[in-house]
């Protein structure tokens, strides 16, 4: 460190030599506290930052399995299958009436409802065929009595020959504007003859 002590010089040439010590001293001695008051900061990196996330997809609710009992019922049975007659009906039309498999049918074109048997006692199941007795075929759905149409050159649209053991039979009802549908139950009456819930196949 330079020390000048500007009071002893006094030639007039070292004038300017004594100002420039003076200030080249002061500065040296301002340095050290400059530098401790203004300390050197290094630049600090900014953060890295990382892209929002991407928020997660909600899970697809999937429907419970269905039980099964709710499976059996969702499971409709159709009206149009054939439903064979119970074991007790089928005696009773047997051991009063004469008969068995006693059907009901539509026509191709709906207009006319067929009903069949087949005869095993021909004096029980004469009734079927007396000419005196009008059949009617009572639609439970629809509630329309049907009969049987008489056509001119043919007559009556029903078998009314005598009856015989193993021989079926049938009848015709009109069923003009189709009130009786496939599905439908209906009742057949002969006379006291009388079969009742019948499907329509």
């Amino acid at each position: 460190m330079y020390r000048v002590d500007c009071m002893n010089h006094t030639p007039a040439r070292g004038i300017l030599l004594v100002v420039a010590s003076c200030a080249l001293g002061i500065a040296l001695r301002s340095a050290p506290a400059r530098a401790a008051e203004d300390p050197i900061v290094a630049p600090v990196a900014p953060a890295a930052t990382s892209p929002p996330a991407t928020p997660a997809k909600p899970a697809k609710r999937t429907a419970p399995p269905a039980s099964p009992a709710a499976a059996a019922k969702s499971h409709k049975v159709s009206p149009y299958h054939t439903q064979k007659l119970a074991e007790k009906a089928k005696q009773i039309y047997a051991s009063v009436w004469g008969i068995q498999e006693p059907r009901v049918s539509s026509t191709s074109a709906g207009n006319l409802i067929r009903f069949s048997y087949r005869v095993v006692d021909v004096t029980k199941a004469s009734a079927l065929s007396d000419k005196k007795l009008t059949p009617y075929l009572y639609g439970q759905t629809s509630h329309a009595l049907l009969s049987i149409p008489v056509m001119e050159k043919i007559g009556p649209l029903r078998q009314a020959m005598p009856p015989e053991v193993g021989h079926d039979y049938w009848m015709a009802f009109s069923n003009k504007g189709h009130p009786v549908k496939p599905g439908d139950r209906v009742d057949v009456i002969i006379g006291s003859f009388r079969a009742d819930g019948l499907l329509v196949e």
